[in-house]
């Protein structure tokens, strides 16, 4: 009989080797290394004696998916290149003011009339399941910093990413709090949540974020004896990760927005130093071993019987979100955007789910009084394994054909120039 602390350090070994090998042997294929990572999951867990049960380690679960985001969004927030401005990120800003929004209000619409679900728990689903994942979207989001503009699709797709996990908790917080109140709707409640979760939490987020980025930043490249960068460690990315999420948390802002702000600040303030790229590294490598421990774990609860409860309504349900919901929002938030139709529809198909809607989903049950966690586990479940297996076959193709059309057209424009 194996140890079974052998037998996790030799998975563990397996894992950490495949996160260094994966990205490069898939990098052609139309598969991706989530995929594999499930897959891996549901074979080990046929036969291994634990079960990763969400609801039964709901804690766990809630923090472990909370780490690998908070990771994810620093990474995604050095690499973009792109200066801050109302107009130069204004797909951004539809992405998040139009598309979320809309895709909320589907789902909840969806999950009370088609679903039967009460009000509460169609809107936690609905903000959960809204955002753009800023784990699982990196095969359609831009390059390491310095690669340069990539282009409008992969630099909405990163944006939006980084931006709508601060802007979904909000509506995550509306759903705990109809759910604590019975489901009763007051004018006292909205008016508190219009006030504390909408106003003061984005405000401090946004606040907080910037205050450590640019304090950071001149720690990092600007202080006049030994700055931070002269290390060359990008092990400093986590600890920016780290300030920036705790003293938004104290705050009472929202820590996620206060990340992804805290990187913009870190690279406005020296924008094109050599020191980001090691920064963005470092995190890349720390958010690709979480996310396949994480995903292994969602193949095992799969294995586990996380979908037993799954009916074919719920299934048309998660279909419907995957396939029209999302490319309809994403397409109507991007009307009148200078976007050609090849990258609006490019970037309204690819609103991937995936661990950050785990962690909202977690988040809401452990904070809200909600029934059935099993069946609204189930229905997440689909829609994310639906998602890693629908994207991640097509994103390698279709964005390898959006980088070429968009490269043929910018030699096109430079040659007809005078």
């Amino acid at each position: 009989m194996f140890d079974p602390y052998l037998l996790f350090l030799l998975g563990l070994g397996v894992v950490v080797l495949l996160v260094a090998w994966l990205p490069m042997a898939l990098s052609r294929l139309p598969l991706s290394l989530a995929i594999l990572c499930v897959l891996i999951g549901v074979a080990a867990f046929q036969v291994l004696p634990f079960h990763p049960d969400p609801v039964r380690f709901s804690t766990v679960t809630e923090r472990l998916t909370e780490v690998v985001v908070l990771v994810a969004l620093m990474g995604a927030g050095l690499k973009i290149d792109r200066r801050l401005g109302w107009r130069r990120w204004g797909s951004a800003w539809r992405l998040i003011a139009v598309t979320m929004p809309l895709s909320i209000l589907g789902v909840t619409l969806m999950g009370v009339f088609g679903l039967g679900l009460g009000l509460a728990a169609a809107l936690l689903l609905g903000a959960a399941l809204a955002p753009t994942d800023p784990v699982l979207a990196s095969d359609v989001q831009v390059g390491p910093p310095r690669a340069g503009d990539q282009g409008e699709a992969r630099f909405a797709l990163t944006a939006e990413a980084g931006l709508n996990d601060g802007f979904a908790f909000p509506f995550v917080h509306l759903a705990v709090s109809f759910a604590l109140a019975g489901g009763a709707v007051s004018p006292g409640l909205l008016v508190h949540w219009l006030g504390v979760d909408v106003v003061w939490r984005v405000a401090a987020g946004v606040g907080v974020g910037w205050a450590v980025g640019r304090l950071l930043g001149w720690a990092t490249f600007k202080a006049p004896h030994a700055r931070i960068s002269g290390t060359g460690d990008g092990l400093v990315a986590l600890g920016a990760t780290l300030v920036a999420y705790g003293v938004a948390e104290v705050a009472h802002g929202y820590g996620f927005l206060a990340v992804f702000v805290s990187a913009l600040a870190l690279r406005e303030t020296e924008r094109d130093h050599e020191f980001h790229e090691a920064m963005h590294d470092f995190a890349e490598q720390v958010e690709r071993l979480l996310m396949m421990l994480v995903l292994v774990l969602l193949g095992g609860a799969v294995a586990s019987g996380l979908l037993a409860s799954l009916t074919w309504k719920e299934v048309a349900f998660g279909l419907a979100l995957v396939f029209v919901v999302r490319p309809l929002a994403g397409w109507i938030g991007l009307i009148g955007a200078p976007h050609s139709t090849r990258e609006r529809a490019v970037v309204a198909f690819f609103g991937i789910r995936g661990i950050g809607s785990l962690y909202y989903l977690s988040y809401g049950l452990n904070h809200g009084d909600f029934h059935r966690w099993d069946r609204l586990w189930a229905i997440t479940g689909f829609i994310v394994l639906c998602s890693i297996l629908v994207h991640g076959v097509t994103a390698t193709p279709l964005m390898a054909r959006i980088d070429t059309w968009r490269r043929r057209t910018a030699v096109r424009e430079d040659r007809a120039q005078p």
